[in-house]
């Protein structure tokens, strides 16, 4: 392999790297970008470190290939964040890689002696118990985005670790996404948008299942962030009510605000809903809360849209629900596990609205996820403490959405 070292920086030749990316083929732009960024381990360096110990610093993001020439995709293997100069002017040493799976994946090959590890749950590198104990060095994991549920965070808390993610960063756009895809089930758009990708052209195909949203009932299961916003902007559509299940009540003055009212009893919630949203985050309380006994509790011909996390809802449940018309849709851009497989019957259950796991990772939200993970980091090297609301595993304690 023809290689050349500039500042101590091995640089490898583009037919190399293609083959390392697993881009047979790959066009010379495609290289370039590869060769630019050199994000893959065997890539790396670490330079000496002025002033302060050296970490290495693990990534795990999805591989973007020719998308990556735009400078705003900050949330792929290739752009690793945007943080790379800047980790390594200070001498440490950053390495990244999309390759997550197995016992034979460069993340369990490089985890042995990293000290602190950055995740997304868009390319979740699940870390199990089992990995966590391989990882003699680890300090610190940082989710890049919002949930932190594809790592065991009981074994983190008893392993020490301090575990964080990035807040609010992608509020915005999940709950933007959420409005999308209730009104792509209830407008009946999918179908329409095939027929007309196809040749085809039937209106009563499509509209003999399109609703409008006025006048209807939508509950949220969660009103936290994303659950408010997603309220904000529903406000608007004339609904005959807006409910929100959730432990802990908003007030009075912020339900007078948001147009909404709290549930205490979630089935008693499904039972009033056209659209019931789910907004909770995945714990051993919501996994499978969504299961055949619950949807049944839920109206016939309800839609159920779920941008928080796959296993909230069962998968069997789900596809049997749409088949029978129970549900009149679902619409979701997360799975169990990720990337779905292709034979997972969401992909092919009837009135769906599913997609790959895209909702809170538009490019405005990765610059808001980036910049979040870079001043955790700087914190965290600095002895620094982080925004209070960033912590999910701190001195052994689980922050109490996990609880």
């Amino acid at each position: 392999m023809a290689s050349r070292r500039i500042g101590g920086v091995l640089l490898a030749g583009s037919r190399a790297l293609s083959r390392q990316h697993g881009l047979t083929g790959a066009s010379a732009a495609d290289s370039q970008i590869l060769q630019r960024h050199l994000q893959f381990s065997r890539f790396s360096y670490s330079s000496a470190a002025q002033g302060g110990e050296s970490k290495k610093i693990l990534g795990v993001f999805f591989a973007a290939h020719e998308y990556a020439k735009n400078p705003e995709f900050l949330g792929c293997v290739e752009n690793a964040l945007g943080i790379r100069e800047w980790l390594e002017s200070k001498g440490h040493k950053y390495v990244v890689t999309s390759d997550k799976d197995g016992p034979d994946s460069e993340l369990d090959k490089e985890l042995a002696d990293a000290h602190i590890l950055i995740t997304t749950p868009f390319h979740p590198a699940y870390m199990t118990k089992e990995r966590l104990a391989k990882a003699k060095n680890l300090e610190l994991l940082v989710t890049a985005g919002v949930g932190s549920d594809h790592i065991d965070l009981h074994a983190a808390a008893e392993k020490g670790l301090t575990v964080s993610e990035v807040t609010g960063s992608n509020v915005t756009s999940v709950a933007e996404d959420e409005v999308l895809r209730i009104l792509v089930l209830v407008r009946n758009f999918a179908p329409g948008w095939k027929q007309v990708s196809e040749g085809g052209w039937n209106v009563a195909a499509v509209v003999h299942h399109a609703y409008d949203l006025i006048d209807r009932t939508v509950g949220t299961v969660g009103g936290g962030r994303i659950g408010q916003e997603l309220m904000k902007r529903l406000k608007g559509f004339g609904l005959k009510e807006m409910l929100y299940y959730d432990r802990n009540s908003l007030g009075a003055e912020r339900e007078k605000e948001l147009g909404c009212k709290r549930e205490t009893d979630l089935d008693t919630m499904l039972s009033k809903c056209d659209v019931v949203v789910v907004n909770t985050p995945l714990t051993d309380q919501t996994r499978g809360l969504f299961n055949k006994e619950r949807i049944a509790k839920m109206k016939k011909g309800a839609y159920l849209v779920n941008n928080a996390r796959g296993a909230i809802a069962d998968t069997e449940a789900v596809k049997e629900a749409c088949e029978s018309g129970h549900l009149g849709g679902y619409g979701g851009d997360v799975w169990n596990a990720q990337p779905a497989g292709k034979d997972h019957p969401w992909r092919y259950m009837p009135n769906h609205a599913m997609t790959p796991h895209i909702s809170g990772t538009t490019l405005d939200a990765q610059k808001r996820f980036a910049a979040g993970t870079k001043d955790m980091i700087d914190r965290w090297l600095k002895h620094e403490a982080f925004p209070e609301q960033n912590y999910i595993v701190r001195e052994g304690k689980l922050a109490s959405q996990y609880l």
